[in-house]
């Protein structure tokens, strides 16, 4: 009987934690063997640390029989940008199994965002392989970025996601059919505790104080689930998180250095006077003096978190008493995981920019707008709580709209719960949601406003309108 080996791929240490919650928790069946693939997609991986050279990798290094690289396997290409040639397929999966010692083993598969590389390259190199697909972030929300290939799409066994907002129930791969299982927050939390643990044991991590108190790094693990000090009770600090808006072509460098100046001065506005900013794992620090400045000049003081530690180890570690961020998964985790209090910031500036309307970043965005307080409103902050039921079905509504407008051929059965939510839903406020001419695209309500709505929708009033455009720009440029 042939041996089994199943391949997890993962390219964040917050993926990999995600696939060790999952294993703990039992939702993989056992097989002969458990082979890591890592893959390092940064834009230049030959300078940035890869997954298994992050702080707390060795705990969930474990749960596993060899570590691999994908970046080494496929030298000198980039993991991002590189996948077979139809006609090459059978030599490199010869060449892949012998270099794995997988000979003629039933591999099975456990990939990250199927549509791209370099889970889309290993799932079209091992043909008829079963996969199933992990989503570690409220992606899993919304659409299927991209159509996928039936020969991969059609294979998908499962959808393991991460229960960010309980009750909300997953778009992703439902073209498909293929089911969503949540991973327990219990055995996630489980895991981020490890890291946590091992982080705090590492001399060399990252571990900010305030006003020249004991970092909670130095602390025993109890006094630090409590936020004490062996020496009075640790100030709890507002925690600002950094994302990589810029790096993404999202926003400027100078729009994000904003939104991040905005955080500051809204917790301030809120009462703290103790800060912390943490960074994206990945991303360059260019910020963080003008924070420290801008913070000082309200009579506040902010530490950076330097170094690649996951967010909810800093949630273990300080135990803010605020969580501020743009669209960052962390938030949900904050909020839905930790019972942390959240605000949000510059999202309704980051939806106004965001662009093509398809941007898989819209569904997360659009999830944290709509669910989280304003970081500007102080009554909306502090009296916040998970949504109700009844504001679980409006944000499913709001996401399905949302969903379908973006990807209109991968969902249209979704056309009618967006008609509708459109011709009864759309105010000042959920317009941020939308785009007139991505509406007026795909023949939505909204698309005419609400003062032209009594003009036919007939193709000959459309042919006029484009006549008038066409005519407007020619002269427009004479």
């Amino acid at each position: 009987m042939a041996r089994t080996t199943r391949i997890f791929c993962v390219s964040t240490l917050y993926g990999a934690a995600t696939l060790a919650a999952a294993l703990d928790a039992g939702l993989f069946e056992p097989t002969d063997r458990r082979l890591l693939l890592v893959a390092n997609n940064a834009a230049n991986p030959e300078i940035t640390p890869s997954v298994d050279a992050m702080p707390g990798f060795a705990r969930i290094r474990e749960r596993f029989d060899e570590v691999l690289s994908w970046n080494e396997t496929i030298a000198p290409f980039h993991p991002g940008g590189w996948s077979p040639r139809g006609d090459d397929i059978p030599l490199w999966e010869r060449h892949i199994r012998l270099l794995w010692d997988l000979g003629e083993d039933d591999v099975r598969l456990a990939v990250e965002s199927v549509h791209l590389n370099p889970a889309l390259a290993l799932c079209q190199l091992f043909t008829g392989a079963p996969v199933d697909v992990y989503a570690d972030g409220p992606e899993s929300y919304g659409p299927t970025r991209d159509k996928i290939d039936p020969l991969v799409g059609t294979r998908v066994d499962r959808l393991l996601h991460l229960d960010l907002v309980p009750g909300l129930t997953p778009l992703l791969l439902t073209e498909f059919g293929v089911p969503p299982v949540p991973v327990p927050s219990e055995a996630f939390l489980k895991v981020l505790a490890e890291l946590a643990e091992l982080a705090d044991g590492d001399e060399e991590s990252p571990a900010p104080a305030a006003h020249g108190e004991q970092a909670h790094g130095e602390q025993a693990q109890g006094e630090q689930a409590h936020g004490e000090q062996a020496q009075g009770e640790q100030v709890r600090p507002a925690l600002l998180l950094g994302q990589r808006l810029a790096e993404l072509g999202i926003v400027g460098e100078a729009q994000e250095e904003d939104l991040y100046l905005g955080m500051v001065r809204g917790a301030v506005a809120l009462g703290h006077r103790t800060l912390v900013f943490k960074p994206h794992p990945t991303a360059p620090v260019r910020w963080s003096r003008r924070l420290e400045d801008e913070a000082r000049r309200l009579g506040a003081e902010l530490t950076l978190l330097d170094g690649p530690v996951l967010a909810e180890v800093a949630y273990q570690r300080l135990r803010p008493a605020l969580v501020v961020g743009c669209f960052s998964t962390a938030l949900l985790t904050a909020a839905g995981l930790y019972g942390l209090p959240v605000a949000r910031a510059g999202t309704d500036t980051v939806l106004a920019r965001l662009a093509p309307y398809q941007n898989s970043d819209r569904v997360p965005l659009t999830l944290v707008d709509a669910a989280l307080p304003d970081l500007a409103d102080r009554s909306a902050v502090e009296s916040w709580s998970m949504p109700s039921a009844e504001r679980l079905a409006e944000l499913a509504l709001l996401l399905k709209a949302v969903g379908f407008a973006m990807q209109p051929k991968i969902h249209p059965g979704l056309r009618g719960e967006a008609e509708r939510y459109l011709a009864t839903r759309l105010n000042p406020h959920t317009w941020r949601y939308f785009k007139r001419r991505r509406l007026a695209a795909l023949a939505l309500p909204g698309a005419v406003p609400a003062q032209l709505a009594f003009i036919p929708r007939n193709a000959a009033v459309r042919r006029l309108a484009r006549r008038a455009r066409a005519l407007k720009r020619v002269t427009g440029k004479r």
